[in-house]
This record gives structure tokens, C-alpha cells and sequence, in this order.
């Protein structure tokens, strides 16, 4: 198949695979002298390891914990304070203390119950509330602060009319990707080659060299087909390839750990909860003089990638809106909960939800329609981000508006909606909005300094081109799409293209697959790999060509001071969303959903309605429908009908559409996508809920429950 228009859909490389069933993923795999492994859990959120007694072990069954581990005990991510297998003290339920590994998974279910381990209990900080007013220097995994100086801001708010004070709660989410955590421990005599579901391979294999104290060439990191990722199987897979290669070292066999929906849901990382707290100052016709945002996150037991996330969290404070005299504050503290990590938007969902909330409750003071209220303050191009970078290219968001505004009916939906409220006492019904951007690529010059990509791709003697690169198709499409770029550049027919499952014993590390990069930043490298290889094209002839990142010449970023350009280019969208809201019950349902972004140029229009439909399915959930909860330190939700992701019902057929916008520095003009889809949903849910209800709304998920108590309370004061 040759390929005239990039964007045009074609079938995807794992199609077949997938859909007949025939594609292993890592629990389909069987090896020789291969055991199970299952892991003995912390049951306490706090304290010290005392005694720990195993129970008899029968011949072929044994133990691994932290004296077997050669390297030293912590996973390496950046800080140090995520043990392989907690030895001395225990920071959250569920955190590992050492394996048991055997044949036979129901003999090892059985002595788990039977290993006794003595602990002194300590006290625990299980919320986010109490980490917050306990804070001290043991609490604070991580801090950034940037913008106006506060002297100024004091002196602004000192003549001001009015200052609004505004607090914002968002809670976990829980990925809900299909195929639960699993990895496979591969035990050779020169070489552990740890396999499974994940999204990083060089990470782990990073994390191995650690752990393993071993040279370069003794492990092997390869990615099986992944079931889902979105985040989970970024930091977390390091910790559980720690486990199985650590165990076949010890054991002398390969192993399997596999995680079970329940052990998953309880134990792996989820979307960090967020408290945001808004002072802004207006004038008298509620102008937005100055504002001040303040953000905490709740980091669980150790630091993982929350840094990161806070970093993403505060430069998306300010949404898509150019602020006066804006400055913003944020924290990750540590609980004794399970640790948060990486999710799908990585800390922008959050700020995006409680921004949009906070300036959609100043419209109404200010007396005008929240839309209206939002353009007045959009980002043009040339205007500065909040950290003193710029915005370079032209931003399409007032024609995107427009046409949404047309496509929706939006302004005489919002009429009718208002004239039948007043007349239906039950059944309301609301419009709302919400504008977002998302920024493509790594923070900084993250790039640059820590991630140095480099691409290879090789051609046959038979004339076929191999994508030598360590990302990793989740599910996401990259299979297809990164080959199409390949194969457009050569002039190749698209199955002439292979992307094998990446194994870090044949492929460079182009970075990790996440921060909606491997399009835009890895896409780019192929692409220009292959204008290489057209010019050297030898028929018949084995050849090889490798590329390496170039950064583009932009304002520099400071991680000290929190300035410079966060990222080389920004994605844009907008959503609005139409409920229908059950006032005696608080229920919710969805009626229209419309969406318009701009993501540069679309590789595959296919793939590209796949991540709209997707990310927005999420984004909604994570607004309306999914809550999960934590108590005294235990998630409560370990089934996915517990927790209640969004089925077919609960969706309704969304209406989208893209924008050409080609971006110079990415594949035929291409940005990030994947994270920008899910951004959109929970604000433009939550205002769709206020305008029907005609209330106001300071948390997600705006369940059934919380409607009726902010009714209920409404009512007994009168309103």
C-alpha cells in the first residue's frame, strides 16, 4: 500500500493480532524452568519490620527478599526512596517485603497466609488534609514556585474590590488499562532479560543495572504486546522487573508475576489527588486584576515521578489564559498511601479542571456568559507563557470556538436549556465549556539533557526497513503510525516498513514512551533518519542509519527559577458538553459531546478519532462517573465494578473534528495528541452540571451524591 496523504487511515500493524486473538500478551508466555512468584504485602500503612518468620517451605519453593538483592535496595527512578523490598520500614498497605516463588500459584497463595512478620506500628498520615496540616520537611517530597513577586501582587490586591478565595479537591483515578501489570524474569546464565507489559524500556533497564550491579550486556529489557498503559506502566513496571529479575537470579529460574484486577487496583500507582487553592483579585466590573494559585498533591508513600508531575501541574496553572500579575506555588507530600505516578495528562488534568472551575465562578460574579468571560483572557500568538517562555506558533483556539459554537448550537441550547429548567422541577438540562492546551514533549530541556534520543532504522538485503527504537505501542497506534512516516519519506509501500517489539539488545534509547513525545520528537528522528537513508539507498545492501535528538533554539528553561519555554510547541481543544441532570436522584447523563483540537497535522485520522474517543471517555469519567477512595490508608475499590469506569452506556457518540495547524519541528507537520484528548473532559462536564443545576460545584467527581448534598445544602440556606 503506497501512501499519498499522511493522514489517510490505513490497517493497523497489530490489527489482525488483536482481533483474532492470536497476539501473546506477557501471561500467554511460557518458558522452560519457569516458577510463579507472588509478593507478601505489608499489611500496616507505617512502622518498623521486626521479625519476619516464613513457614516450611516445600522443595522447589522459595523465598527473595532484600538480602538477595546484589545492588542497592531502591528502585532507581530519580530519588531514592522506593525499596525493591522493604526491609526495615513499611510506608504504605501493600508495599513488597519479599517473594515466594514456586510452581504451583494455589501453594503459594497458601504459605503467603502463612509467612508471619511482626511489626511496631506508627502513625500514619492517610490524607492529603492531614499531610497538609502536618506539613514539615519529612512530608514534602518535592516544591516549585514562580511568577509576579507576592510584594506585588499584595500591593494589587491592596486596591482592589473584591478578592475571591476558591479551594478545588480532584481525587485518584485509576487507569483501568485492560491487561493488568505483568512481568517475566528470564533466567540465562550470562543474561536476565526481563519482559512484559510497559511503556519505558529503559527505565527498567536502568532500574536492572542498579539492582543487579551488573555491566550492560547482563540484562535485557523487552517489551511484550501491552494491554493499555496511559501512565501505569511508566514508573511502576521498573519496580516489578526489580522483583522478577532480582528472584531468577536468586531462584536460578525464570519468573512470572502477574498481577491479578484486584492486586492491581490496590497496589499499583494512580492519578495523583490535588488540592488547589485560588485568591484573585477584581475590579469593580470583575476584571481579573491579579491571581495566585496554590497547589498540593498527594505524592503517596514515596516520590516516584511526582516532581515531575507538580512541575506539568503548575505549568498548566494558568490554563490557556494570559493572567495579570499572575503567581503559582505547589507541593507534593507524602502519605502513607499507595504511591501516586504517572497518568495520561501528568498533573494538567487536575489544574485544568480547577482553573477552568474557578474562572468559569468569576463569570458569573462578573455577571457575564462563562465563554464570553474565557475569550476576553485567551492566549494569543507572541504572548508570554506564565513562565516567561513564548508562545511561537499561531493558535487556531477563536476559529476552533467558533466553529464548535455552530456544530453545538450553543447559544440558543443555552436559551432553550434555561426556559425548560425553569418549567421541568426533575429533569435539568446544561451546556458547558471548557479551552485547554497541552504541551508536547519532555519539560525544559528535558530532551536535550537527560533523555538524548537517537533512532536507528535498518534495511535488509531483501529491501525492507526495520524501526530500531525503544517505544513502545500500547495500544495507541505508534506501530502504525511512526512505520507510515517511515514509509512515506522512502516511497516505500507501508508493508515494507516492520516495527518489532523493542528489545533494548537491538534498539538505541530514543527516550520512554510518554509527555505526548513519540510522535512529534521520535516521529521527526525517523523521519529524518529516512531522508538519510533515501539519499544512500543501495538496492540489495544491508545499510544502517541512526539520527540523534537536535534541540530547537528556544528561550532557555530554568528549573532553579521556573522559567524559560516549558516545551517546544502546545496542542490545542476545545469541548462542549450537553448532561441531563436528575435533580430528585443526582444523576447524570450524557446527551452531546463536541470536541475540536489542533494537533499540528494528523498522521492517521483512524488512530487520531480512536485517541479522541478514548481520552475524552476518560477525561468525562474522571469528571462525572469514576471515584475511588482510600481509607486509613486501604483503597477501597478493587474491581472495576467497584470503581465504574464508563461502559457504552455511559458514552455517547462524540462529534469531533480536527484543525490543520503543521508544526515545522515535528513528522509533516505533527504534535502531541494522546494526553490533550483526555484534558477537556472533566471541566467542560462539571460546568455542563452547574449550568443545568444553576449551582456551583469546588470538586471532581461531581457524583449523584455530591449533587444532592449541594442541593440539599442549597436549599436549607434558602437559595
Amino acid at each position: 500500500m503506497s501512501l499519498k496523504d499522511i493522514s489517510t487511515s490505513v490497517p493497523k500493524k497489530d490489527h489482525k493480532g488483536k482481533v483474532s486473538g492470536q497476539l501473546p500478551y506477557i501471561s500467554d508466555v511460557k518458558v522452560g524452568n519457569m516458577v510463579y512468584g507472588v509478593l507478601y504485602r505489608s499489611p500496616i500503612a507505617y512502622g518498623k519490620i521486626k521479625s519476619i518468620l516464613l513457614p516450611h517451605l516445600p522443595k522447589g519453593y522459595e523465598a527473595v527478599g532484600a538480602e538477595h538483592i546484589p545492588g542497592p535496595n531502591y528502585v532507581k527512578i530519580i530519588q531514592e526512596d522506593q525499596p525493591i523490598f522493604a526491609n526495615e520500614w513499611v510506608n504504605y498497605i501493600g508495599e513488597p517485603i519479599l517473594m515466594l516463588t514456586g510452581k504451583d500459584l494455589n501453594i503459594l497463595y497458601k504459605l503467603l497466609d502463612e509467612v508471619k512478620v511482626e511489626f511496631e506500628e506508627h502513625q500514619a498520615i492517610y490524607t492529603l488534609e492531614e499531610a497538609i496540616k502536618q506539613r514539615s520537611e519529612a512530608t514534602d517530597l518535592a516544591s516549585y514556585e514562580f511568577g509576579e513577586s507576592l510584594e506585588t501582587i499584595a500591593a494589587i490586591e491592596q486596591g482592589a474590590h473584591q478578592i475571591v478565595e476558591e479551594e478545588y479537591d480532584t481525587g485518584y483515578q485509576e487507569h483501568v488499562y485492560l491487561e493488568p501489570q505483568g512481568m517475566l524474569g528470564i533466567y540465562k546464565e550470562n543474561e536476565i532479560i526481563v519482559q512484559g507489559s510497559m511503556q519505558c524500556l529503559y527505565y527498567i533497564k536502568n532500574a536492572l543495572l542498579s539492582a543487579l550491579a551488573c555491566g550492560d550486556d547482563e540484562v535485557r529489557v523487552v517489551q511484550s504486546p501491552t494491554g493499555g498503559g496511559f501512565g501505569g506502566k511508566e514508573d511502576y513496571p521498573s519496580m516489578m522487573a526489580c522483583h522478577v529479575a532480582v528472584a531468577a537470579k536468586a531462584v536460578k529460574k525464570s519468573v512470572m508475576l502477574v498481577f491479578d484486577r484486584s492486586e492491581d487496583m490496590l497496589v499499583t500507582t494512580k492519578r495523583h489527588p490535588a488540592k488547589l487553592k485560588y485568591r484573585t483579585a477584581l475590579d469593580k466590573e470583575g476584571n481579573i486584576l491579579s491571581m495566585c494559585v496554590n497547589i498540593f498533591l498527594d505524592g503517596g508513600a514515596n516520590t516516584g515521578l511526582s516532581a515531575v508531575v507538580l512541575q506539568r501541574a503548575l505549568i498548566n496553572s494558568a490554563g490557556v489564559y494570559k493572567i495579570p500579575h499572575f503567581h503559582a506555588k505547589g507541593y507534593v507530600l507524602k502519605t502513607n498511601t499507595v504511591p501516586n505516578g504517572a497518568f495520561r495528562g501528568f498533573g494538567a488534568p487536575q489544574s485544568f479542571a480547577g482553573i477552568e472551575s474557578h474562572i468559569g465562578h468569576l463569570s458569573k460574579l462578573a455577571n457575564i456568559e462563562p465563554l464570553q468571560f474565557k475569550r476576553k483572557y485567551l492566549v494569543k500568538q507572541g504572548d508570554p507563557t506564565i513562565t516567561k517562555g513564548e508562545f511561537r506558533d499561531p493558535i487556531l483556539m477563536e476559529d476552533m470556538i467558533e466553529d464548535l459554537l455552530n456544530t453545538s448550537d450553543y447559544k440558543k441550547k443555552k436559551a432553550d436549556f434555561q426556559r425548560l429548567n425553569q418549567q421541568n422541577m426533575r429533569y435539568k438540562k446544561g451546556i458547558g465549556t471548557s479551552l485547554f492546551l497541552h504541551g508536547c514533549g519532555f519539560t525544559g530541556s528535558g530532551e536535550r539533557d537527560h533523555i538524548k534520543a537517537e533512532v536507528k532504522l535498518f534495511k535488509s538485503a531483501d529491501d525492507q526497513v526495520s524501526l530500531k527504537i525503544s517505544n513502545s505501542d500500547m495500544g495507541q497506534g505508534i506501530l502504525t503510525t511512526l512505520s507510515k512516516i517511515v514509509a512515506k519519506e522512502l516511497d516505500l509501500p507501508y508493508e515494507a516498513v516492520l516495527y518489532p517489539y523493542p528489545d533494548t539488545k537491538e534498539v538505541p534509547d530514543s527516550g520512554p514512551t510518554v509527555a505526548s513525545r513519540t510522535t512529534m520528537i521520535v516521529g521527526k528522528l525517523l523521519e529524518r533518519a529516512a531522508k538519510k537513508l533515501k539519499t544512500q539507498w543501495q538496492t540489495g545492501v544491508e545499510q544502517e542509519v541512526v539520527e540523534h535528538y537536535v534541540h530547537r533554539e528556544m528561550i532557555p528553561w530554568d528549573e532553579k527559577t521556573f522559567t524559560g519555554d516549558a516545551y517546544p510547541a502546545y496542542s490545542w481543544g476545545v469541548n462542549i458538553v450537553e448532561v441531563e441532570v436528575d435533580a430528585f436522584t443526582g444523576n447524570i447523563k450524557l446527551e452531546n459531546v463536541y470536541a475540536n483540537y489542533e494537533v499540528g497535522k494528523v498522521i492517521d485520522e483512524r488512530i487520531m478519532k480512536g485517541q479522541i474517543d478514548g481520552g475524552l471517555a476518560q477525561g468525562l469519567a474522571y469528571g462525572y462517573l469514576e471515584k475511588m477512595t482510600s481509607k486509613q490508608g486501604k483503597i477501597q475499590q478493587k474491581s472495576i465494578s467497584d470503581y465504574g469506569p464508563p461502559t457504552s452506556l455511559d458514552i455517547v457518540t462524540i462529534e469531533s473534528k480536527i484543525f490543520d495547524n503543521p508544526y515545522a519541528d515535528g513528522p509533516y507537520g505533527a504534535k502531541g495528541a494522546g494526553e490533550l484528548t483526555l484534558i477537556g473532559g472533566a471541566p467542560a462536564v462539571q460546568a455542563a452540571i452547574e449550568d443545568a443545576l444553576n449551582t456551583s460545584f469546588s470538586q471532581i467527581p461531581v457524583t449523584p451524591e455530591v449533587i444532592i448534598e449541594t442541593l440539599w445544602l442549597k436549599e436549607g440556606e434558602g437559595v
